[in-house]
């Protein structure tokens, strides 16, 4: 045997030795406890009513891999990440994000603490997946606006079918109820209303002329509550209310820089009080609004670090999922429910908040400014 292709014992004693010590070192590794400023909207001394909690980004954020050196110095320590998210929908400790650049969805399960991505092919293959929603039995919806339809998986991803007519719609996002599927379609400035169980469509709203008060012109978002129907509409620059029934009550909001004023509306969403959540990408921000329709507060803007923004798309409330995010939440407040954001660019993808409360009276200024782990 050549010389050159034998074992050398001395070689590899080391090579033993070295990884050895590697895996030893990376065994006794933890993640640093960093301490960062607690970043909460708004600031001291008015009342606080947001804190930021965490971000996803890749998946070393939802399974908490960090694999240490040895996999580092071998090259196995790497990260799927979250490309360029757009709408996303939060049921039972996982997190769909639609993702315009994958044609697919990125999943991030809490409970299991895994990352997936969901690219299905043949039947149910996604072109652009702009907004998603899931309903009580796990069925995903998908708006794809490049391939013009609902696709539905089931709860295991399998492809069920599809509805919409691909020649006359664009849908842009897609709200579950009881027993109705609510779609913004952009190409016919309407929301379209399907039956759950059928997916037959029921009508569409609003049945008015262009020049109307209620026409939308380019509706992108929709959250409904109750006998409310909320609609961005990104050509008009503001949000639209209709009741179920299609008729149009008012509008919030108008074009402008100004407080309470919109430059580029996408997302909105509905707290069970009526408060209304609308992002506005161009301000880079979420503005916040009671339901007599006076800007309570914003909260984001411009990214300078965790907690701000980065052209941000969607805004979801989520009321069933806390239990996963206690943790982040600094002692003095008590978590009412969550708040999603999703950033198309920068290096925080999807913001989760929190609506916040004092745990026990008044928090004083001392805690807050506290900094946490």
């Amino acid at each position: 045997m050549n010389r050159k292709h034998r074992n050398n014992p001395l070689k590899s004693l080391s090579l033993f030795v070295f990884f050895t010590i590697l895996v030893s070192c990376s065994a006794k590794l933890q993640k640093p406890e960093v301490s960062e400023s607690l970043v909460i909207f708004p600031s001291p001394p008015d009342t606080t009513r947001i804190q930021f909690l965490t971000s996803f980004t890749n998946s070393k954020d939802v399974t908490g891999n960090r694999a240490g050196l040895k996999k580092y110095v071998m090259g196995e320590d790497k990260a799927n990440s979250i490309v360029k998210p757009y709408g996303l929908a939060v049921h039972k400790g996982k997190i769909y994000v639609c993702d315009t650049i994958l044609g697919g969805l990125e999943i991030l399960d809490l409970e299991n603490k895994e990352f997936k991505y969901f690219t299905p092919d043949g039947l149910g293959k996604l072109k652009k997946p702009i907004n998603c929603a899931v309903d009580s039995d796990g069925k995903l919806f998908v708006a794809d606006a490049g391939r013009r339809q609902i696709v539905v998986f089931d709860e295991n991803g399998k492809y069920l079918t599809c509805f919409g007519d691909a020649n006359t719609i664009k849908p842009t996002d897609i709200f579950i109820t009881a027993d109705r599927l609510w779609v913004a379609d952009m190409n016919n400035h309407k929301v379209r209303v399907y039956a759950k169980d059928t997916y037959e469509l029921i009508s569409s709203i609003p049945d008015v002329e262009p020049d109307a008060a209620g026409f939308l012109r380019k509706p992108t978002n929709l959250w409904v509550l109750e006998d409310r129907v909320y609609v961005s509409d990104f050509g008009d620059f503001n949000i639209k209310i209709y009741s179920t029934a299609g008729v149009f009550i008012r509008a919030i909001g108008s074009y402008g820089n100004g407080l309470g004023q919109f430059t580029r509306p996408k997302g909105v969403a509905v707290d069970k009080s009526s408060n209304l959540f609308v992002v506005d990408s161009g301000f880079e921000n979420v503005q916040v609004f009671n339901p007599a329709d006076k800007l309570l507060m914003f909260f984001g803007g411009t990214y300078k670090g965790p907690g701000y923004m980065w052209l941000p798309a969607k805004v979801v409330i989520d009321y069933d999922n806390l239990e996963y995010f206690r943790d982040y939440v600094h002692e003095s407040f008590s978590l009412k429910y969550l708040i999603f954001v999703s950033n198309q660019y920068g290096p925080d993808k999807i913001n989760v908040y929190g609506y916040v409360g004092p745990e026990h009276g008044p928090v004083s200024k001392e805690k807050l400014t506290r900094k946490v782990n």
